[in-house]
């Protein structure tokens, strides 16, 4: 149903498009990514369309700066946990600088 086929599910990284992260699996450079779908709220009243635009920033403690810099230009932030891999080291460490950038939690 989605656009990555059944086959690249799990292999897929678009936010990771340096050599050295696609190499490595971890992401060094934040990148951005706009994700745009229609959503029928109510039942009748038609869809509305809507705009997410989605930061994937590092999570090791020696980009924290990415971190912070992509804290700086949202709105709210979602924490999304890998459920293969859980909870990595910085997870609780992000969470406090998005606490501390006074960044909504959505």
């Amino acid at each position: 149903a989605g656009i990555i086929s059944a086959k690249a599910a799990g292999d897929a990284r678009y936010t990771d498009t340096r050599a050295d992260e696609a190499e490595r699996g971890v992401t060094i450079k934040s990148t951005g990514v706009s994700l745009y779908f229609e959503y029928d709220e109510e039942e009748g009243k038609g869809s509305e369309p809507h705009l997410i635009n989605l930061i994937d920033s590092p999570g090791h403690v020696d980009f924290s700066s990415e971190v912070t810099a992509a804290l700086r230009i949202t709105d709210g932030a979602m924490v999304v946990v890998d459920c293969i891999e859980g909870c990595a080291v910085q997870t609780e460490t992000v969470l406090r600088q998005a606490l501390a950038e006074r960044v909504k939690p959505c």
